[in-house]
């Protein structure tokens, strides 16, 4: 099956584009300078920009934006904060960008059954700010103040999958509004379900080209009794991973285990001012629980590391230090993109089988090595799951290409031993060949899903599913 679409002509673009200002006024903005922003997201700046960006407020509005697009055949992508890595956002045909800025409320809070109900522009720092009176919070952090239906757009992850897991685990239901504008609301408030088909999994990472997603009903927890946070470093990369396929193999039940190489930890310590630290391979580990299993996790963990080589812990309990140190690896993206004065970077991500964690990380060292750029590696390596940040002279076509050739292969790398081309950053635009290595023939039947769901094709084209 192969899926197309052709822009539609000039006329019916603009004649779109001032039923959207009559109905919306200046919500619906056409200056340069918004476009522009809303055209990429944080990796590859390369530009796409829509014919207009609008501010919805309801679901009823976003309904009726896609009825009219449908009719006219205008393409449609959604916007929320604009930290997607992949290329989700480039308009590569034009259209309608639906900025959900303003669709920030958190609808319900059920603390009773740990559950809560937010619009899509709702930020995870903004939710847990909202709830933290309840004593409950919201766990997953892919490190951006990503908006919630963009993590649930893309199926996010983050430093704390480890022990909560993802945005596809913590999802209980959703409202969606699809491409010929209907309203339907997917999964229920209950922890499970056999009713029908799992819409709410379809909808989950289908990165805007399927429909909107508007509203979320999410998981919450409680507040650990203590968290602790401890960082250990290595004189071999080798080493400090495999500490952690030790530690996830015996069942320590870590919150966050997060690898920096020694690339990304000189830009660390450059960029977000760390003292006291070397730029060696090191982990950033954090533990959740009542004082005794906290203090039991540890021990666990110190034993372990010393088998590797690590070096002594360096503890961060109170909250403002590791507020400092969970920020520097947060910023560990920032601290790659400023690392060599003059370059740029971009980053791929990939997953594998635990076992396999240390060959893949050494693999795609040796291959971004071979391409004779620099890189970086952070992962949040407690579920195979790692990031690479290749550096390029963005002057340079050939450098640009070695960078590109170095991120699909690692792609592969991480498919043949059994893993996936992107553990959370999605496919976008960038990834959509290796999809099919990946999946074969599955591409197909994504297609057959694509076309009848949106058989106008108008949901963000181009992007998630090859067209042919």
């Amino acid at each position: 099956m192969t899926l197309t679409f052709e822009r539609p002509t000039e006329t019916v673009v603009s004649a779109t584009v001032e039923s959207l200002r009559a109905t919306y006024g200046e919500r619906t903005v056409t200056t340069h300078a918004v476009r522009e922003q809303h055209s990429h997201g944080e990796g590859m700046q390369d530009a796409g920009l829509p014919d207009v960006v609008v501010f919805p407020e309801s679901n009823e509005e976003i309904a009726s934006i896609l009825k009219l697009c449908n009719q006219a055949r205008i393409p449609v992508i959604a916007y929320g904060t604009g930290t997607s890595l992949e290329g989700h956002l480039k308009a590569l045909y034009g259209g309608v960008c639906l900025d959900l800025s303003r669709m920030a409320k958190v609808l319900e809070i059920n603390a009773e059954d740990l559950d809560c109900r937010v619009q899509a522009g709702v930020t995870r720092e903004q939710l847990n700010l909202d709830i933290r009176h309840t004593g409950l919070f919201f766990p997953i952090d892919p490190g951006a103040n990503a908006s919630i239906g963009g993590m649930s757009a893309t199926r996010a992850s983050g430093t704390n999958a480890v022990r909560y897991g993802t945005m596809r685990e913590n999802i209980l239901g959703l409202t969606v509004v699809t491409p010929d504008g209907r309203i339907i609301r997917t999964g229920t408030r209950a922890r499970k379900s056999s009713a029908g088909y799992d819409l709410t999994r379809l909808y989950i990472g289908s990165e805007g080209t399927l429909g909107i997603i508007t509203e979320i009903q999410l998981k919450l927890y409680g507040v650990p009794e203590r968290v602790s946070a401890a960082v250990c470093q290595f004189d071999d990369l080798r080493e400090a991973v495999n500490a952690v396929i030790t530690a996830m193999q015996l069942g320590i039940p870590m919150a966050r285990i997060e690898l920096l190489d020694e690339v990304q930890m000189k830009a660390s310590i450059q960029y977000s001012k760390l003292e006291g630290f070397e730029p060696r391979p090191t982990l950033f580990m954090e533990f959740h629980g009542t004082d005794a299993y906290v203090a039991e996790q540890i021990e666990q963990m110190k034993s372990i590391t010393a088998d590797f080589g690590g070096s002594d812990y360096r503890f961060a309990d109170k909250q403002e230090d590791r507020t400092k140190l969970w920020k520097a690896r947060h910023d560990a993206y920032w601290a790659g993109m400023n690392y060599i004065p003059g370059k740029q970077a971009f980053s791929t991500d990939t997953c594998v089988p635990i076992s396999r964690l240390a060959d893949s990380v050494m693999a795609a060292k040796a291959e971004v090595a071979k391409s004779g750029l620099v890189c970086m590696i952070v992962g949040h390596v407690g579920d195979g799951n790692f990031h690479v940040l290749i550096t390029f002279d963005p002057n340079s076509s050939d450098e640009r290409n070695r960078a590109e050739l170095a991120a699909d292969r690692i792609a592969h790398i991480a498919i043949g031993m059994g893993g996936t081309c992107t553990g959370e950053h999605g496919i976008g635009i960038h990834k959509l060949e290796v999809l099919k290595v990946e999946h074969g023939e599955g591409v197909d039947v994504m297609r057959t899903i694509k076309q009848a769901l949106d058989p106008h094709n108008i949901m963000n084209p181009g992007k998630t599913i090859p067209m042919q």
